[in-house]
Parts: C-alpha cells; structure tokens; sequence
C-alpha cells in the first residue's frame, strides 16, 4: 500500500514538472509572463462561479415550475391539495403525498402535465380518507 502511494506521488510530481517545463517553454519572455499567468488562475475561478450561477438558477428555475403546478392544482378545485407535495426537476414533476379519493390522484397528473414546462409526471400520491 504504501509503495503504491509512493509511486502515485512519483509520478504525479514527474507530471506536474514536465508540465511546468513545457508551459516554461511556450510562454513568451519572462516579462510577460506573469500577465500569461493571471488568465490561467482566473479561468478555474470564474468556472466555478459559472457553476455555481447555472446550479442557483436551476433551483431557482426548479422552485418557480413547483411552484406554477401547486398554483395549478389550487386553482383547479377538484382536486384536495391539503396533503400534497409538489417537487420539481428540470421539468420532471413528482406529486407526493395522499388525496382523499382515487380519481383526484388521476387528476392531479393531468393538471400538473398541462403546466407549461412540465415535460413528465411521477404520480406518487395515495389515497387516504380524511381524519386517517
């Protein structure tokens, strides 16, 4: 075990300075240098940044289709959302949860599929009589 990570360590040093001699090697006079070497730095950052936005937006985008079906399923009467939840994920909506009666369940998935921007439904939900 510990020969193998001396070896993983051997070799990842041999990488790291071949990689530094050949990155020696094509930068332009030791002047400019130190300008080649800011984009470097600077680029894993604002990849992470970017990742971090897309990630806050997915969520954001998550919890505004959520929220749009749950309006959906209100607005809809027939069907008792007191003891429903609604997730959501890149356009795929799970109803989880319990409804009073058989044919809410039917009717929830349809309400929720006809939510623009819903490209599928789980339909999760059971049936659970009042007061159970």
């Amino acid at each position: 075990m510990k020969l193998k990570n001396l070896a993983l360590a051997a070799g990842t040093a041999l990488a790291l300075l071949t990689l530094n001699a050949q990155a020696q090697t094509a930068t332009a006079p030791a002047a400019a240098s130190p300008a080649m070497a800011a984009p470097a730095t600077a680029a894993p950052a604002s990849d992470k940044a970017a990742r971090k936005a897309n990630r806050k937006a997915n969520r954001k985008a998550n919890r505004a289709l959520a929220k749009a079906v749950r309006k959906a399923l209100v607005k809809d009467k027939s069907v008792d959302v007191t003891r429903v939840n609604v997730r959501a994920r890149s356009g795929a909506i799970t109803l989880v949860g319990s409804v009073p009666q058989q044919d809410q369940i039917e009717k929830a998935g349809q309400v929720a599929q006809g939510v623009e921007g819903v490209s599928s439904v789980k339909n999760a939900l059971t049936v659970k009589r009042v007061g159970q």
